[in-house]
């Protein structure tokens, strides 16, 4: 019935019947939203992007965290940003550092992924979270939160999201690309109200709207009840498992001194090896036993953590990740073996006759 619809031009803000869908979905979830300020993206990445856009002139700061996800830094790096780096342990970002670190240092805003961060896999603790809200309020820095990841959650309980801590202060983002298909490249963003026509308008030059087809199809999907929770929680399942197989392979396969992450939710472990070892190094070793893996320097801001790595376990059944890590166990022991039996040539003092 809508089918002429779909193949034309829409509205720059996205297909009504689909924001309104998410703002009454996201507020069931605790997630403030109205439908008046949610904007459909080309994925999430593209959220970043327009974030990016209306925030920062060449120089402008961005505090984050210290592992980031990669794609965020890449949108950030297009538009000469400067970075403020917050450290980050088990319980994710250490936010009570950050009103010290703001001082030295005027930011436009705070990016942050609360859940089941990516690269790390870790979760920032309740506690923190409120830390992080109240010390950006103080120094009147918007926070950006990305959360991808949320809803794929395996164990333990859900802390409040940065937005249902300050709506007025925080930009959210969204995607359907980790709770129904990468491949619409759908996501959407949440903004105070003031911020929205500015979010419009940079996303307008780029590409007037997202996909009309895609957003009605999708929309089509999500409205048949409960289809989409029906598919979260089979994925869910999925990933538990398949995560479960992989800490059990890591604790089985890697060689002492590596440490890792034991995630609660998401797509990934986060692992470090001895500091002896170079993973973009190690990646040569690894794919002559055919594995890979994605090194984890492009996740530092500031380009440290050359012994770290990024693990997947969503993509791959549970045969092969057990395979897989036995395969990368080995290559960490070649290149540790390899480290040990390196001895740094000898300074020639020359000597006159």
């Amino acid at each position: 019935m809508q089918g002429s619809a779909a193949l034309q031009y829409g509205p720059s803000e996205g297909y009504g019947p689909l924001r309104e869908y998410l703002a009454q979905r996201m507020t069931s979830m605790g997630i403030p939203a109205e439908a008046s300020n949610v904007l459909v993206t080309n994925g999430s990445q593209q959220g970043l992007d327009l974030v990016s856009k209306v925030f920062l002139d060449p120089g402008d700061a961005v505090c984050l965290e210290n592992p980031s996800y990669m794609g965020a830094i890449q949108a950030f790096d297009s538009y000469q940003a400067d970075y403020v780096i917050v450290p980050m342990d088990d319980e994710g970002m250490r936010s009570q550092e950050l009103d010290g670190i703001l001082q030295t240092r005027r930011c436009k805003f705070i990016y942050a992924l609360p859940n089941f961060q990516n690269p790390s896999g870790r979760t920032m603790s309740a506690k923190r979270r409120k830390i992080l809200v109240e010390t950006a309020k103080k120094h009147g820095v918007p926070i950006v939160e990305d959360d991808p990841y949320g809803e794929l959650r395996f164990e333990g309980e859900a802390p409040p999201s940065l937005r249902s801590l300050w709506p007025e202060g925080v930009i959210y983002l969204g995607t359907f690309s980790k709770i129904l298909a990468p491949g619409f490249r759908l996501g959407w963003i949440v903004t105070p109200g003031e911020l929205f026509d500015e979010i419009v308008f940079g996303k307008q030059p780029s590409d007037l709207h997202t996909s009309t087809a895609t957003q009605m199809a999708t929309y089509e999907v999500c409205k048949q009840d409960g289809f989409l929770e029906d598919h979260i929680e089979k994925i869910r399942e999925t990933y538990r498992h398949r995560r479960g197989v992989m800490l059990r392979a890591i604790e089985e396969h890697f060689p002492e001194g590596c440490t890792w992450t034991k995630p609660e939710g998401g797509l990934f472990v986060w692992a470090e090896v001895p500091a002896s070892v170079d993973t973009r190094e190690l990646m040569a070793d690894a794919l002559q036993e055919n594995v890979a893996f994605v090194p984890g320097q492009s996740f530092h801001p500031d380009r440290s953590g050359r012994n770290t790595m990024r693990l997947n376990f969503s993509n791959v059944p549970p045969d092969r990740i057990e395979e897989g890590i036995a395969r990368l166990g080995r290559a960490i022991k070649r290149r540790l073996e390899r480290a040990a039996s390196e001895v740094p040539a000898s300074e020639t003092v020359p000597v006159s006759p």
